[in-house]
């Protein structure tokens, strides 16, 4: 059953949600991951529940102020009083489980949010530690998991716990979430154009293959990773970044196994410095002279992704082309950006993902409305995309 279907008036509802957001000084540098679950808690609050919100952040070692949700608990309050949504946040700022902890969610009133610190602070999260979500699973009455960005991994608050719950369900988030990354591997509109960037081919490389299979028209391959398809064709890289131990994986893929799919950069912006992009000069191919390190992709490389992003009618796009923290090389995914905004305008359908991705959206001056889905995971939405079976999902469905 959806979300929708389910009356939840008066009950205590298990809200598993992700707001590992980047926090710096005390504050929440980007709220999207918050915003995201704004609908969902909104829906739920409107029908008088209560809820107990669970969420990790960062990889802390044991309890650590640094990786507090206090931040998080404060903009999900400004977010709420922004949008006229009756509803109080209260943390739970002390260690669980326990007793007090138990008391003080039994007598949570409709429209109350008890936001429980963070997850990660206790070791049996990450060990899927059967007796931790036991004492999580009795906090409530249903457990609605709005936490896609964490549905790869087999956690307490992901899987143990889910297993548990007799009524449970996906926020609307993840409903969006899975509907439109299957629309990907099961009825995307042709042709369906892939752009892959980012810094490590050992992170997507099983997607690669997975994207392939289902019948991908072409793979456009621009950021950092390209180095290492570049050096397994035999192409000179400088001093770019390569993984050494993937070289001789990806020969199949630039060879016959690629079937010509795969169009990997062509031309660079190239430093000596990256700390002093004044000095950056074009190559003339996709050659890079030693002492050089390539920064972003160059124009005959837009040129070549401008035509086939024009004819696309499905495009996914994770992982900047260029090292977009340093300026001027966020030029190449500002470009990208705007070509796919514009293809989403003529009626493609198109899929970001990634944080970096996201990043390069407010680089170019383009918002996340001007896409079809932008997606809130990283890790889960590329393990999705290898057509693996994310635990999360797994322990919904009771597999």
């Amino acid at each position: 059953m959806k979300l929708a279907s389910f009356d939840v008036k008066n009950k205590k509802i298990l809200l598993r949600v992700d707001f590992n957001v980047a926090i710096e000084g005390g504050r929440v540098m980007e709220p999207r991951r918050i915003e995201a679950a704004i609908p969902t808690i909104k829906w739920l609050i409107e029908r008088r529940a209560s809820l107990v919100a669970m969420s990790h952040l960062g990889r802390p070692q044991g309890w650590d102020k640094k990786y507090s949700l206090e931040p998080v608990a404060r903009v999900l309050s400004e977010i709420l009083r922004r949008e006229k949504i009756p509803a109080s946040v209260e943390l739970w700022a002390k260690p669980f489980p326990g007793p007090e902890l138990a008391l003080r969610a039994g007598a949570l009133k409709p429209n109350e949010i008890l936001m429980l610190e963070n997850l990660r602070f206790h070791p049996g999260e990450e060990k899927n530690d059967p007796i931790l979500a036991k004492f999580l699973s009795g906090l409530g009455d249903m457990f609605v998991q709005e936490a896609f960005g964490a549905m790869h991994r087999a956690h307490a608050s992901v899987d143990a716990l889910a297993r548990l719950m007799p009524q449970r369900t996906f926020g609307f988030l993840v409903e969006k979430e899975l509907e439109v990354l299957g629309r990907l591997l099961s009825n995307a509109p042709k042709p369906f154009l892939v752009i892959l960037g980012g810094l490590k081919v050992s992170d997507k490389i099983s997607a690669i293959d997975h994207l392939l299979e289902k019948g991908v028209d072409r793979v456009l391959v621009g950021g950092a990773l390209a180095y290492t398809f570049l050096k397994a064709k035999g192409v000179a890289v400088g001093k770019s970044p390569v993984e050494e131990d993937w070289v001789e994986r990806v020969k199949p893929l630039v060879g016959q196994n690629g079937h010509g799919r795969l169009l990997i950069r062509k031309d660079h912006w190239i430093v000596r410095d990256v700390n002093n992009p004044a000095g950056a000069r074009q190559t003339q191919d996709a050659a890079i002279a030693e002492e050089w390190e390539g920064v972003d992709v160059g124009p005959k490389t837009l040129e070549a992704f401008s035509k086939e992003i024009a004819s696309a009618q499905t495009i996914f796009w994770n992982g900047p082309v260029g090292i977009i923290e340093v300026p001027p090389f966020e030029r190449g995914s500002s470009e990208i950006a705007r070509m796919i905004a514009a293809r989403t305008k003529a009626g493609a359908l198109t899929v970001l993902g990634g944080g970096d991705t996201i990043y390069a959206l407010s680089k170019a001056g383009v918002s996340e409305a001007e896409f079809t889905h932008v997606s809130t995971g990283g890790g889960a939405t590329i393990g999705f995309l290898e057509g693996k079976v994310l635990p999360g999902v797994a322990a919904m469905a009771g597999r």
